[in-house]
């Protein structure tokens, strides 16, 4: 890696942040603020959050500014002062991506929602620090292609995929043996499965070690967030999903590990914030001292891992089925997943009745797709922006959220 050094003196990195007023767009501007020598923002992007991100521009003073919400947009520009231009919409958003000035942008919008913004990004020649695990999970094959075609950097900000990465770092590719994702086990790791059939969203919300947003923080009870962050490391690391498992660990300190063919294993520990990994990827090569605390080694105390109960967690399994099916079929989880999610937030529906719904979309792939190899992009080259597997995506991300409502209107419970 190199020096931490040689850029103390140059210009800082000029950054987009794509999902500003969420968790980690949040963290990433304080990251930016206690390293101002290094990082300099110049452009924000949010959904629909318009009173925090009028705040974020006051205080950024950005070059541009988009909120998806175009009506809030609107609102915005009558209020906002100052140089930064104002622009709505998913156009606005995209507009934001694509900015001349900036040379990565942080792709943190939730769920699949980022995707086109971040192949915007890519086509533009951006290098992308991902925070969007949906995007890989959606459209894995495109994004990789497309970054790959640009000769962009795909940067994790996952801090899974983050350690990864690191632990991959001067090594050969060929030797690596097997990779192993670490999950905290949520807010439910020791609930019998007869007390989670009955468990609501303000308990999955309660997690014990990680402070994440709502969508992300309910993925982390089901252990979905594990299946998803499986399918974002087939793709980013080139390993096979039958080389990539999970393990709980607790105590969040370890983030992932990667085995080697002679036997070693590395791994990356760190204190659970997500400052840390938004740093290494907002940075990358370069390491310098930032807000994120240290990890004391000595205070640390006992380290314990075991296998997931998939059992009690049955959507790890579910992530499995749809990347072993390929195609449209891990876009339709995704999707699927989003929607259940919501519903359970809601109160619309129970706990199992995410997975439930989930496995309900997975088994209408093929008929609502025609055969397996319809269902399947992998015969078909990826060309970055290729139309027709990209409109692919969008239309099966469309059809799951169908599917997943139609079953949730017929199946769903009123939790109280």
């Amino acid at each position: 890696m190199n020096s931490t050094t040689h850029q103390e003196t140059s210009r800082p990195r000029p950054i987009v942040i794509l999902g500003s007023t969420g968790s980690i767009g949040r963290q990433a501007l304080e990251v930016a603020k206690a390293l101002p020598q290094r990082l300099r923002v110049v452009g924000l992007a949010a959904g629909s959050n318009a009173e925090l991100l009028a705040r974020q521009i006051a205080e950024w003073q950005p070059e541009i500014a988009a909120l998806g919400d175009e009506a809030g947009a609107r609102s915005l520009k009558t209020q906002a002062t100052g140089r930064t231009k104002i622009v709505g919409g998913t156009g606005g958003v995209e507009e934001v991506a694509a900015w001349p000035t900036a040379t990565l942008a942080l792709g943190a919008m939730l769920g699949a929602a980022g995707l086109k913004p971040t192949l915007t990004a890519i086509e533009a020649g951006k290098d992308i620090a991902i925070a969007n695990k949906e995007t890989l999970v959606a459209a894995g094959e495109i994004v990789v292609a497309a970054a790959r075609r640009r000769g962009v950097a795909l940067l994790p900000v996952d801090s899974e995929h983050s350690a990864i990465a690191q632990c991959l770092q001067g090594e050969d590719a060929a030797s690596v043996a097997r990779l192993t994702i670490t999950a905290s086990g949520g807010p439910f790791a020791d609930t019998p499965r007869a007390e989670l059939e009955r468990v609501t969203a303000a308990q999955a919300l309660k997690h014990p070690t990680w402070t994440m947003g709502r969508k992300i923080t309910v993925d982390s009870a089901t252990l979905m967030n594990k299946g998803l962050e499986a399918i974002e490391a087939r793709w980013l690391f080139e390993v096979p999903m039958e080389r990539i498992g999970v393990v709980v660990h607790r105590q969040s300190i370890v983030h992932s590990l990667v085995s080697f063919c002679d036997g070693s294993v590395k791994a990356q520990l760190g204190v659970p914030d997500m400052q840390l990994p938004i740093q290494w990827a907002l940075l990358h090569p370069d390491r310098v001292s930032g807000p994120a605390p240290a990890l004391d080694i000595a205070a640390m105390g006992p380290l314990s891992f075991e296998p997931p109960d998939e059992e009690r967690f049955p959507a790890l399994g579910l992530a499995r089925r749809a990347a072993e099916m390929g195609g449209v079929a891990p876009c339709m989880m995704n999707a699927a997943n989003e929607v259940a999610v919501e519903a359970f937030l809601c109160g619309e529906t129970g706990f199992y009745g995410i997975t439930d719904c989930i496995e309900a979309v997975l088994e209408r792939c093929p008929r609502e797709h025609g055969s397996r190899e319809r269902c399947s992009t992998a015969a078909r080259p990826a060309h970055g922006l290729n139309d027709i597997a990209l409109n692919d995506i969008l239309e099966a991300d469309s059809a799951a959220r169908h599917l997943a409502r139609e079953w949730l209107q017929t199946n769903g419970t009123n939790i109280t």
